[in-house]
């Protein structure tokens, strides 16, 4: 560890020392001491199966071996991010062995939540008093102790320093322990999260998920029933260039971990980066339900987190396989849901793509140009690039519409939306709302006849997107960029063009409908019909439920039709 970070920690425990009484020798913290975490608490929560099956942990620790079912139970929530419920485990342990360090370690790691969005200043505060306290105790190993300083050295100047240079710190500190402790099966675990976590979104080289990757597939075949392992390496996959290798971890998560929603939910991004559908939908449509049974469980007032986010990804999976009367009904019973708890990113997200998602999709242009932001008391204020999507949304619908003037005024809020982000110092944010201004400008003006100028807009916009990432909460851009250049080229009969940019944008994106649709029209007007046939089949082979009313359907079942005679 770095002479710096070492003085930091030494700052950080002394500052928090304040939680314990006067006597700092007390191997035991005073119930003051506790209280002021403010521990989640209560009885364990879950709508899978009856025994409440979360994978197998094993972790050795110092504390008495009553707690060990516990321990293990509530690490194994916190790998399938089951935060709140792993926080109540850790919590019950405390009350029990108020002097266990590694509990502690679990609320600290439970409110770090890594690969989510970057902790609140609750959650920070909460984890900062829950490490002081435990490098306070006596009754802990060296290994312990080395476990709470990497933790640590995420909380650490948390109000000055900028959360992924602290997850580099993280990634940094779990190298160390993992090199010091060669043979601990979690250090590695975790060590590889941290890895995921600390990667820079623009990478395209992927080193540290590679690296993260090689960990978990060789901890994998002898501990094939850890849900981190498996967690982790579909995050560490989740890409459009190794998602293949993030398959066979993803037909195995839900069966390890079947009573957490997050788990049942999970292995759909691996199913949305390679295109395959019905495994998305059911995925999902397992994870709403476990997730609305959650929420009825613990007496949320309205629905939890979850339940949005697999629904943001069944109603992409559903537009894909032409199956719009399922998407509408569940944009209609999104309509219908008025308060979600917590009410964080990942709701938001839902809230705006989802009906952003049906309208583009369908090029409903009308009814992007008229969306509504929903609920209208939500707090958007909090959420500017998912407010964006709106914004987004309207501009393709009133350029569409020929309505220039109004389309205009709505660019100039995302315009708003990208100021305030790079003020905030949100590049990746930023980043993305400006390939939004990109692609929604390059309409507008192409609308506006300024067709040479939008095309060198759009292309900016297709540029940009393919040189960074999905965020982990979407399972795609609302529309890809490049597949509305290939659109805008369709519309110019710049055929050979179009075709291109199609195909394109299918590596990335494979099987989506309308990428599909649009390669075998511009192939159909160069008169490629080797192309044109093959992707009038793949689009009939993905959208083939027999309730598909996609108008694009019947046209490509007619031109196979005709080619057959």
């Amino acid at each position: 560890m770095k002479k710096s970070q070492k003085l930091h920690l030494i700052f950080f425990t002394a500052s928090l020392l304040t939680f314990f009484s006067c006597n700092e020798k007390q191997p035991t913290p005073t119930t003051n001491a506790i209280a002021a975490i403010n521990l989640k608490r209560g009885a364990l929560i879950s709508c899978g199966p009856g025994d409440k099956q979360f994978g197998t942990i094993e972790f050795a620790t110092s504390c008495t071996q009553k707690i060990k079912p516990d321990f293990n139970l509530a690490l194994a929530l916190l790998h399938s991010f089951e935060y709140d419920e792993a926080e109540k485990v850790f919590a019950r342990i405390i009350d029990a062995e108020p002097e266990c360090a590694m509990a502690y370690w679990g609320v600290a790691m439970a409110n770090f939540h890594p690969l989510w969005a970057p902790p609140a200043e609750a959650e920070l505060h909460k984890g900062a008093k829950a490490i002081a306290i435990a490098l306070a105790l006596k009754q802990k190993s060296q290994r312990e102790t080395d476990y709470l300083n990497a933790i640590a050295t995420f909380y650490t100047a948390w109000n000055k320093v900028d959360h992924h240079t602290r997850c580099i710190n993280f990634e940094k500190a779990m190298e160390h322990l993992q090199a010091t402790y060669p043979t601990d099966k979690e250090a590695a675990v975790f060590y590889a999260l941290a890895l995921t976590a600390a990667a820079d979104v623009t990478d395209k080289t992927f080193v540290k998920q590679k690296k993260a990757g090689a960990i978990l597939n060789a901890l994998h075949p002898g501990k094939p029933n850890h849900p981190g392992i498996v967690h982790y390496i579909i995050h560490t996959y989740d890409f459009p260039q190794l998602a293949k290798m993030g398959l066979p971890a993803a037909k195995k998560y839900a069966a390890i971990a079947p009573s957490s929603a997050h788990a049942l939910h999970m292995p759909s991004h691996i199913f949305t980066r390679l295109g395959f559908w019905q495994d998305c939908i059911n995925s999902n449509t397992l994870a709403a339900a476990s997730a609305k049974c959650y929420a009825e469980n613990t007496g949320i007032k309205g629905h939890w987190d979850e339940e949005l986010h697999a629904m943001d990804y069944l109603v992409y999976a559903y537009l894909q396989k032409g199956e719009n009367n399922f998407a509408k009904a569940q944009c209609d019973y999104l309509r219908t849901i008025k308060k979600v708890e917590p009410a964080n990113f990942k709701v938001a997200y839902a809230f705006a793509s989802i009906p952003a998602r049906y309208v583009l999709e369908n090029k409903n242009w009308q009814e992007a140009a008229t969306m509504q932001m929903h609920p209208v008391d939500f707090p958007w204020q909090k959420f500017p690039w998912q407010k964006a999507i709106m914004h987004f949304t309207r501009v393709l619908g009133l350029a569409n519409t020929g309505n220039s003037a109004s389309a205009r005024t709505e660019w100039q809020n995302l315009k708003t939306i990208y100021d305030t982000l790079v003020n905030q110092k949100d590049a990746y944010k930023a980043m993305q709302v400006q390939i939004q201004m990109n692609a929604a400008g390059a309409w507008l003006i192409f609308k506006e006849g300024k067709k040479i100028e939008a095309v060198a807009r759009m292309q900016a916009a297709a540029d940009m997107e393919d040189k960074t990432e999905k965020h982990p909460v979407t399972p795609g851009s609302v529309v890809p960029a490049r597949e509305l250049l290939g659109d805008m080229f369709l519309a110019m009969q710049q055929y050979d063009k179009a075709l291109e940019a199609y195909e394109a944008s299918l590596q990335n994106t494979p099987n989506r409908f309308n990428g599909l649709y649009g390669a075998a029209t511009a192939a159909v007007k160069i008169n490629n019909t080797e192309k044109a046939t093959y992707y009038f089949r793949q689009l009939t082979s993905v959208a083939n439920a027999s309730n598909g009313s996609r108008p694009e359907l019947a046209a490509a079942k007619l031109y196979l039709e005709k080619q057959v005679r």
